[in-house]
């Protein structure tokens, strides 16, 4: 069942229903009934053109969609005209006319499909993947989803011998991409294709990750059509998928890697000024130039470091000599085996240890949702690749690949991130408000989610989830982190950085280990922007905490402006700055009430 706001939340958040005039309800009906008819029709097909399930159906049976999306060129302009179409439709609908509710859905709904449309227009389909994720190694996520039925797993085995079709297209994106300049950088490449090959190279269907599914079927499948399913869908992934990701490794490894720009930066690439601005626009969901995002990095770097130099002031560290002191500390840091997990299954309980000690505060200061999270390793083929963690819907995924470069000092932060009150909680609240569309309960907004995600690290402070200055320490170096983001991105994309000094600011600036800090440079050469979120959308957040705390006195309360926070949903930062400026004249309202009750 889908738990809806308190009645109390609602009207702080302004969403609660007022009387109106008769005359005036009737015109709003028409103008939200015409924005309703807009969205749903467009989300319902944009859900089909994902190739996600119709939601009646998966939560019966499981998706029984039997193809992957369409990737072509062709599927790529019809959408774009769709979006194009609804935004012309969208600029009919008078503001005004709408419920207070809709006013915010349309802010929200207007920003979604925009930036959808403008990555098509600027043909970022052709790029289908960056040094984090990719197209080839996201197909293993589809097999991690619920299938309840032998029609779901029907579909799902249709779906596996549709990957030849799915992936030549893709290629045929690359192709195009390849011949305008259009690519992920070389110098980002190598060792990509390891996870093709893991595919690519297997002799026994079985121990694909795609045959996960059919290891424990629903017992109430008879026997029979088990083995059915079974022998089906080996033979998918023997005949239809093993040869496809073959074919895809000859082109990456023969075509694609060769072939790929030299060059590093956004800008560099045709029509890449645009690109980036789109980019930067997408995932800040703010209109900053790349000049003020880098000016805003290089103040947050600085104030950062100050916080750092004070905790080796506190442990009474001295190095070598002052001048080198900050660099001995971070060797230290990633030498000393005492901050070292030596064996996978030790970092997992070390996670799994803090986020019990957050579920005893994290109440304290959020409302919690009914949903709960599982903590589980990052899968094997992604893992060399992929962040230290990283939480959503049900899931914290820790990376235990390559220990040495997972210290323990950075565990409390990434859990608060990750986990609770970060991520998985913040996924399993969104599911929970039922009043929301579903365009905003299913959708992901990086600058609310990722800003969200560093004031949880932030908030474990207070919370007093910080056992050591060590692990204080590993706070702020994920905070340094995410501040020279803001550095290193614009630097690449927009000053012509090399890899060599983006490498070198992240080296010299944090705490993350050498494999850490390699991974994470080449996730924003190939994945402009994205790295901006975090740290704007953080930023935004303790300002508008700021502001509450300084309108609102001692009627401050902590734990409503969190609800407030996490009950919209994921939104584009202006419209969380509107919706806490109702939080806030409402909160004061009901104070002025209290009082003169009082009286």
């Amino acid at each position: 069942m889908i738990r809806p706001l308190p009645a109390i939340l609602l009207l702080a958040l302004g969403l609660a229903s007022t009387p109106a005039p008769a005359a005036k309800a009737r015109t709003a009906t028409r103008a939200d009934a015409a924005f309703q008819a807009v969205y749903e029709k467009e989300w319902a097909w944009r859900r089909h053109q994902d190739g996600a399930a119709d939601e009646d159906s998966a939560a019966e049976a499981g998706n029984l969609n039997p193809t992957l999306p369409d990737v072509s060129p062709a599927a790529q302009q019809a959408r774009l005209d769709v979006w194009d179409a609804v935004l012309r439709q969208l600029d009919a609908i008078d503001p005004a006319r709408l419920s207070e509710a809709n006013r915010v859905n349309l802010a929200i709904y207007r920003d979604q499909v925009r930036n959808l449309a403008e990555e098509t227009r600027l043909r970022g389909y052709e790029m289908p993947f960056n040094s984090d994720s990719s197209f080839w190694a996201n197909l293993n996520f589809m097999a991690r989803r619920p299938m309840h039925s032998a029609e779901a797993h029907r579909a799902y085995i249709a779906r596996l011998n549709d990957v030849p079709r799915y992936f030549d297209q893709q290629t045929e994106n690359m192709r195009a991409g390849l011949a305008r300049g259009f690519s992920v950088p070389r110098a980002v490449l190598a060792g990509r294709e390891g996870s093709i090959a893991a595919v690519a190279d297997l002799k026994d269907p079985t121990q694909a990750a795609l045959y996960a599914p059919f290891k424990n079927l629903p017992a109430k499948i008879p026997a029979a059509e088990q083995q059915a399913l079974r022998e089906a869908a080996q033979a998918a992934i023997r005949d239809s998928v093993i040869p496809a990701y073959a074919k895809l490794q000859a082109f990456f490894r023969e075509e694609y890697v060769p072939a790929a720009r030299t060059t590093l930066a956004a800008s560099a690439m045709p029509d890449g000024p645009a690109y980036y601005r789109q980019q930067i626009r997408e995932y800040t969901t703010l209109d900053l130039t790349p000049e003020q995002i880098h000016r805003i990095g290089l103040d947050e770097v600085a104030r950062i470091r100050g916080e750092m130099d004070a905790i080796i002031d506190q442990l009474g560290f001295q190095g070598r000599s002052p001048e080198t002191r900050f660099q001995d500390f971070l060797r230290f840091l990633r030498t000393d085996p005492q901050f070292y997990a030596s064996e996978p299954q030790r970092l997992l309980e070390r996670a799994a240890w803090i986020a019990k000690r957050v579920d005893a505060q994290v109440g304290k200061y959020v409302s919690l949702p009914r949903g709960l999270f599982t903590i589980v390793p990052v899968p094997d083929d992604i893992a060399p690749f992929w962040t230290s963690g990283r939480g959503g819907l049900g899931t914290y995924w820790v990376n235990t690949y390559d220990l040495p470069s997972r210290p323990l000092y950075n565990l409390p932060a990434l859990t608060l991130h990750e986990a609770s009150p970060g991520h998985a909680l913040q996924a399993a609240l969104s599911q929970e408000q039922g009043d929301l569309p579903a365009f905003r309960r299913d959708s992901y907004i990086s600058a609310y989610g990722e800003g969200w995600g560093l004031y949880s690290e932030k908030l474990g402070k207070e919370m007093g989830i910080y056992e050591t200055p060590y692990e204080d320490f590993g706070r702020l170096t994920y905070e340094m982190w995410r501040a020279a983001r803001l550095v290193i991105d614009t630097g690449i994309h927009h000053y012509g950085w090399t890899r060599d000094q983006a490498l070198a600011y992240l080296r010299d600036n944090t705490a993350l280990s050498e494999h850490e800090v390699t991974t994470e440079v080449d996730r924003y050469i190939s994945w402009p922007g994205q790295a901006l979120s975090y740290k704007l959308g953080e930023l935004a957040i303790v300002r508008l905490r700021a502001k509450a705390e300084a309108a609102l006195g001692d009627d401050f309360d902590l734990r409503a402006f969190h609800d407030a926070i996490l009950a919209e949903g994921s939104v584009p930062l202006p419209v969380l700055e509107e919706r806490i400026d109702a939080f806030i004249a409402r909160s004061q309202a009901a104070a002025g009430t209290g009082a003169a009750s009082a009286r």
